[in-house]
């Protein structure tokens, strides 16, 4: 059974196939993959919960049945303690038996915890990316619109200067120690823009001009080369 068909069954159908696949060692792979699925996960852990909650009641009142009938077999004397006595075993026999799916009940909630926690990370890291990479874009375009104004030495505006300094104002995390990195630095090391302004492939934006530095290339051999910006024109100014 896969994802999709599980996801049809009702409630009951669904529980059942649940509690027959909690045990590690005699569970369905298949079966078990379908219900850690991510669109069927929080279902299985909502059901599962439910039936952790169900068996520890009914422990609770087999618990509280069993002293009441104490009670009334020792009232009645010797023949009411060999009767008491008698149903011992069959009690210990079915409390065990159930105590022990109770904890395998458990034991599966909390592996199914496990598994949400692993698809919460992967959305976490998936959305991430994307916001990393809507943020590269925006950085691009923005590095583009100072590019055009210092490419036809058009006079900026002041609006112009204060949108552009948020390429030295906005940071990113990067490396394993997730130090703060300006938004221009990712676009003169990490992020490339490799289009043209233009058609002509005589006229390319500054900040489309790859070079390579020698000891930085030699130091860090894994990090993207870094563009530099001509010296002849400042495109802060």
């Amino acid at each position: 059974m896969d994802a999709q068909d599980l996801a049809q069954l009702a409630d009951k159908e669904f529980e059942q196939m649940l509690t027959s696949n909690i045990h590690p060692p005699t569970r369905d792979a298949r079966t078990w993959a379908a219900i850690t699925h991510p669109d069927n996960l929080p279902r299985a852990r909502r059901i599962l919960t439910h039936v952790h909650e169900r068996t520890a009641s009914v422990l609770r009142r087999r618990k509280t049945e069993r002293e009441e009938f104490r009670v009334q077999c020792f009232a009645r004397g010797e023949a009411g303690k060999r009767e008491w006595f008698a149903t011992r075993a069959d009690f210990e026999s079915l409390r065990r038996r159930t105590a022990n799916f109770h904890q395998r009940v458990q034991r599966a909630i909390t592996e199914l915890g496990q598994e949400q926690r692993n698809v919460n990370r992967a959305q976490s890291h998936n959305a991430g990316q994307q916001s990393r990479e809507t943020l590269r874009e925006l950085a691009v375009a923005v590095q583009r619109h100072q590019a055009v104004h210092a490419r036809n030495g058009g006079g900026a505006e002041q609006v112009d200067h204060e949108l552009w300094q948020h390429l030295d104002r906005l940071t990113v995390p990067t490396g394993p120690g997730q130090h703060p990195t300006t938004l221009r630095t990712m676009l003169n090391i990490y992020w490339t823009d490799a289009r043209p302004l233009d058609d002509d492939p005589g006229r390319r934006t500054q900040t489309e001009h790859v070079t390579a530095s020698p000891d930085t290339a030699t130091a860090h051999p894994s990090v993207p080369q870094a563009r530099r910006v001509p010296d002849q024109e400042d495109l802060t100014a």
